[in-house]
């Protein structure tokens, strides 16, 4: 009796959490940068370098997309308050879900960094990566936000997140 009394308390308690946690993820209906950093948004310094790269190789210029610019402020918020540059954050993040939140047009990519002084540097540093580099020439893409955010519970380094997206 005490087995099965322990256990359908266990899935009442399960279950709570799921609801409680389903109802945190639905009041999530916008991006807002974490307040406890420092954060810019770094779009005009960085869109003459992608533009000025993407009419050498034929492309259409980019514009400056505020979804796209609001979404990058909150990726390096997320990544300065965490420590660590990563794409994802957290059991069930998801970048799609980031980017419908935040009303970017899709299609859409990220590209990340830490440590760079400036956007120049930023930028410098996505070139050098065929990956990066690769997002940046994307030809579906006509918007950007670029934006660097510092934390002091990751002692300040910046934090940087790019977004390329069709808005």
């Amino acid at each position: 009796m005490h087995d099965q009394s322990f256990t359908a308390s266990r899935r009442h308690l399960l279950r709570a959490g799921v609801l409680l946690s389903l109802g945190a993820l639905a009041g999530c209906g916008t991006l807002k940068p974490d307040t406890g950093g420092k954060g810019s948004d770094q779009t005009e310094a960085t869109l003459g370098h992608i533009n000025d790269l993407r009419r050498q190789r034929g492309l259409s210029p980019l514009r400056r997309d505020p979804a796209a610019a609001q979404a990058a402020l909150y990726q390096a918020g997320r990544m300065a308050k965490a420590g660590k540059m990563t794409h994802l954050i957290g059991i069930g993040d998801s970048f799609l879900n980031r980017m419908k939140d935040g009303g970017v047009a899709l299609p859409a990519s990220e590209n990340i960094a830490v440590g760079q002084d400036s956007a120049e540097r930023a930028y410098a540093a996505w070139l050098a990566s065929p990956k990066h580099l690769e997002n940046m020439l994307g030809p579906n893409y006509s918007g950007l936000g670029v934006a660097v955010m510092r934390n002091p519970s990751s002692g300040n380094r910046p934090y940087w997140a790019m977004v390329l997206s069709n808005g």
